[in-house]
Formats: C-alpha cells, sequence, structure tokens
C-alpha cells in the first residue's frame, strides 16, 4: 500500500508549480505511477523490473 509520504515527483517536473508531471511510488515488487494533478483518479502499476526497459524506452522515444 502507498501513503502520502511514498510518492515522489519525476525529476522531469514542468516549471512554475511542477504540477505537470507524474508521480512514482517504489512498492517491494511493483512501482507505482499516478498524475499528480489528480492523484485520486487512478494508478498505475507496473513489475519493478519492467519500469526501467519502460523508462529508458520513452527516453529513446521508442513508444
Amino acid at each position: 500500500m502507498t501513503t502520502a509520504d511514498t510518492w515522489r515527483k519525476s525529476s522531469y517536473s514542468g516549471g512554475g508549480e511542477g504540477n505537470d508531471c507524474v508521480e512514482i511510488a517504489t512498492l517491494p515488487d511493483r512501482i507505482a505511477v499516478r498524475d499528480s494533478k489528480a492523484p485520486a483518479h487512478g494508478t498505475l502499476t507496473v513489475p519493478a523490473e519492467a519500469f526501467a526497459p519502460f523508462i529508458e524506452a520513452l527516453k529513446a522515444e521508442e513508444l
């Protein structure tokens, strides 16, 4: 389960208030992702071992 102190904002947050980003939480075997502007609207969780390749693919604009 995640708590308020579990979540951290992306290091690529937009300017100003930094509200144009996602937040992630590291869980024992999964990574949780949510929209920082609407955290109550849902959470996506992925297996921890799949998260790093996913982020690398995004950085390389492969997706």
